[in-house]
């Protein structure tokens, strides 16, 4: 499966960006998709993720009611909206996906397929 995200870019604090995800090469539809990100001098981190069906999702507490991940499986794409956004969350933003049961604890080591990242900058 090979992943490439887009959608990033400069935003001022409150603004709003919509990352998208494309997945090409498997079954798109049998696996959960996440979204980490690093920041510079940081180690990744879970952002959000989504179930198969698109029935179940989590969020990191840092980004809970701001942030919205969805799924297409028709267009094996998947995304994420990102509103009321703040400095802090300047980070490389990279999709993931993981297929099995359902968790909502997604760490590093649990994800089968990695795509690139795209940039985020939020200015103050």
């Amino acid at each position: 499966v090979q992943l490439q995200a887009s959608g990033g870019g400069l935003v001022q604090a409150g603004g709003s960006l919509r990352l998208s995800c494309i997945a090409s090469g498997g079954t798109f539809r049998t696996y959960h998709m996440g979204w980490f990100r690093q920041a510079p001098g940081k180690e990744r981190e879970f952002v959000a993720a989504i179930s198969w069906s698109g029935d179940s999702t989590f969020y990191a507490d840092s980004v809970k009611g701001r942030f919205t991940i969805s799924k297409q499986n028709a267009k094996n794409m998947v995304y994420l909206q990102m509103n009321s956004l703040k400095p802090e969350d300047t980070a490389v933003y990279c999709c993931a996906a993981r297929y099995g049961l359902w968790n909502v604890a997604w760490e590093i080591q649990d994800v089968n397929y990695w795509g690139k990242g795209t940039q985020v900058t939020v200015s103050s």
